[in-house]
């Protein structure tokens, strides 16, 4: 399945839920939260399985946020991308990317 169409079946899984329509853009930022604390856990365990799901739940709920905001999450990802493309730094020993200031 291609990811426009999961982003689809998402949306409209939102939809049937109400959070499309009826969501806080603020409640579903604090649900990405959560999920990415759910993540920084399983990279930390190193559970593959775990990562995974936790991977997906924060797209999830970042397509919540987009959906209760008006936005695309592709068009901020690309505006994201614009912003970092040309970007230089360096990679710390903990393997984080600074950006050169």
């Amino acid at each position: 399945m291609s990811y426009a169409q999961l982003e689809m079946n998402v949306l409209q899984w939102g939809e049937r839920r109400g959070i499309v329509q009826h969501g806080k853009p603020i409640g579903q930022a604090i649900k990405t939260l959560e999920e990415v604390t759910e993540l920084l856990d399983a990279v930390n365990k190193g559970d593959r399985a775990a990562t995974m799901d936790a991977v997906g739940d924060v797209v999830v709920t970042l397509i919540m946020v987009c959906a209760t905001l008006d936005l695309d999450l592709t068009e901020c990802l690309g505006a994201a991308y614009e912003q970092i493309k040309d970007r230089k730094g360096y990679l710390t020993a903990e393997g984080v990317f600074v950006k050169e200031s």
